[in-house]
């Protein structure tokens, strides 16, 4: 009964937040340039939300409608079947029916039977909508991941005419773009990022933060260089006036059910709930807001990917995780407790409250509906979530084909961001040896142990960081405070005090000439022994036997 009364709650508060909303499909221009005169022209489509979408540029191929298996549900190969072009020929669009599948399964059998692209045509006379990934289960994330050509649904009566020309042995020549809808309106390419602090959801949000992880570098150095303007968000919800003191409102709302992240999938051990990932949205937008004003929007992605590394599973969600991170990036904490305010006061956030209007849709820029959802120029992008496949996107936003060789070129991936020059990058590092574990990337700034004259470290890289080798120190160095940036490291095998020690280099000379004197040493205990042992016998003989002294003298003589 309360599983059933909490979604229910949560079906309410979704079609409350929903209902005045607008939902706008991200289309493309289908141009059918060469078939009978009665088709010839130019139609909408809706962009597939999976493969990857020739932004900035045109398809250009020829239809082809299978004799069998026309919903592409089962493997081409089965039929022996294959739509791969051949040389000289123009590349090959698949069109399949609706229906009895995934969509994303269509499109991988076409893609692995050669297809270029692929069309849906619609089943029913209705308005467009758009080809979305199926629920996230292990058997669907395991290929919709692998699909690499575009996908686009077509009304039925465009399908229906296609299909006619086609069974009169006409060709059908179509050509696709995916080039107004991401045009720039300024200077600048603008894009915003619709995304949740929750990293236990399952393959979406690993595939989320792995595509964060992916893009950090390339996005930190187009924002570096001024070619875009990025922009976080977070899709939050209220509860309803009359279950505000309900106990799902509680645990999954802030400010008296203001903002609330349902926890629809409710793991009741995993030690934080809905309340608590809204906390984490509202203080990663206070990062955003705190470190746009200081002139250093990128440090977002560091602190969003250092922030899922460091602070593991029911420590996710504390306050004091999240610090360390945020003081080890060189940002204000007071600044964005500020922000943050008092999450239990039954009064509005200004963060939340403009994150929740920017959810609502104007003019030709629906609702955000879903997560993660990308922004460019204010349309909604359609493809895979893969850095390759954005930054074409963003790339394809660019009127100056300058300024898109600059975003493509292969210096892109070979620049490096240069972030450890300031506060180490947030990593460790040990000043007295002059060692690092910051490493510049095209994916950013990296906090990896290193290794140094063959001696491999070992560590988190942001807090710690120890080496397999045996360090020899006269003195005990003071230990620095991990709230600091850096902490110490220590040896795994001999230590000459008690507690940790600061990292020391090996001196091999040293360590010859400590072996040479304790050699010594040994040679010298042994050699006393032995003069004591001789001393002890020749006293107890002379005990035993006096009247044969000299006799059993020289027999001891001879035996030692």
């Amino acid at each position: 009964m309360r599983e059933k009364l909490r979604v229910l709650i949560w079906v309410c508060m979704l079609l409350w937040g929903n209902c005045l909303g607008s939902f706008v499909v991200e289309k493309n221009s289908l141009k059918v340039t060469s078939s009978a005169e009665s088709i010839v022209g130019v139609y909408d489509s809706a962009i597939g939300s999976f493969g990857v979408p020739k932004h900035g540029g045109t398809l250009v191929g020829m239809v082809v409608y299978p004799e069998a298996n026309k919903r592409g549900c089962i493997n081409f190969d089965q039929f022996g079947m294959s739509f791969k072009s051949r040389r000289g020929a123009l590349p090959i669009v698949l069109l399949l029916d609706r229906g009895d599948c995934f969509v994303t399964l269509k499109a991988l059998n076409a893609q692995q039977a050669g297809a270029a692209a692929i069309l849906i045509a619609d089943d029913c006379n209705e308005p467009l909508i758009t080809l979305n990934t199926p629920d996230e289960t292990p058997a669907f994330t395991e290929y919709v991941q692998d699909i690499a050509i575009p996908s686009a649904l077509i009304t039925k009566s465009l399908g229906d005419r296609i299909k006619e020309a086609l069974s009169n042995w006409d060709y059908v020549d179509i050509n696709l773009h995916w080039r107004e809808p991401l045009l720039r309106p300024d200077e600048l390419v603008e894009y915003e990022f619709w995304t949740n602090g929750d990293y236990e959801c399952g393959p979406t949000c690993d595939s989320r933060l792995e595509f964060i992880k992916n893009f950090k570098g390339a996005a930190q150095i187009l924002e570096q260089k001024g070619y875009t303007r990025f922009t976080p968000h977070y899709m939050t919800w209220y509860c309803p006036a009359s279950f505000i003191l309900a106990e799902q409102c509680k645990t999954q709302c802030i400010n008296h059910g203001r903002y609330c992240a349902p926890d629809l999938k409710h793991y009741p051990n995993r030690g934080y709930d809905g309340k608590d990932i809204v906390i984490q949205n509202l203080r990663q937008a206070c990062l955003f807001k705190v470190a746009n004003e200081s002139g250093k929007p990128w440090l977002w992605w560091d602190y969003v990917i250092d922030f899922a590394i460091r602070c593991k599973w029911i420590d996710k969600y504390t306050k004091e995780c999240a610090e360390k991170v945020i003081r080890s990036l060189g940002i204000d904490v007071t600044k964005i407790d500020d922000c943050i305010g008092d999450t239990e006061a039954d009064a509005q956030n200004p963060i939340l409250e403009a994150e929740q209007k920017a959810q609502i849709g104007e003019g030709n820029r629906g609702d955000v509906t879903m997560l993660p959802t990308l922004m460019i120029n204010n349309r909604q992008y359609r493809g895979k979530l893969e850095k390759g496949a954005v930054l074409k996107a963003i790339c394809a936003g660019f009127q100056d084909a300058t300024e898109q060789a600059i975003c493509l070129s292969e210096v892109l991936t070979d620049i490096e961001t240069n972030r450890c020059s300031e506060n180490n990058g947030g990593c460790w590092e040990d000043n007295i040896a002059n060692i690092t574990a910051c490493r510049d990337t095209i994916r950013g700034r990296v906090c990896e142990c290193p290794v140094v004259n063959g001696v491999k470290y070992y560590g988190d890289g942001y807090t710690h960081c120890e080496s397999r080798h045996v360090y020899l120190t006269r003195k005990k160095p003071s230990l620095q405070a991990r709230d600091s940036g850096y902490t110490y490291c220590e040896s795994k095998y001999i230590s000459l005090v008690s507690k940790k020690l600061s990292l020391q280099r090996c001196n091999p000379s040293e360590i010859v000439v400590w072996a040479i004197i304790l050699g010594l040493g040994v040679a010298g205990a042994a050699g006393y022994a032995y003069y004591k042992y001789k001393i002890l016998v020749r006293s107890l003989l002379r005990y035993l036997f006096p009247h044969t002294l000299k006799v059993l003298e020289c027999e001891v003589i001879f035996i030692c």
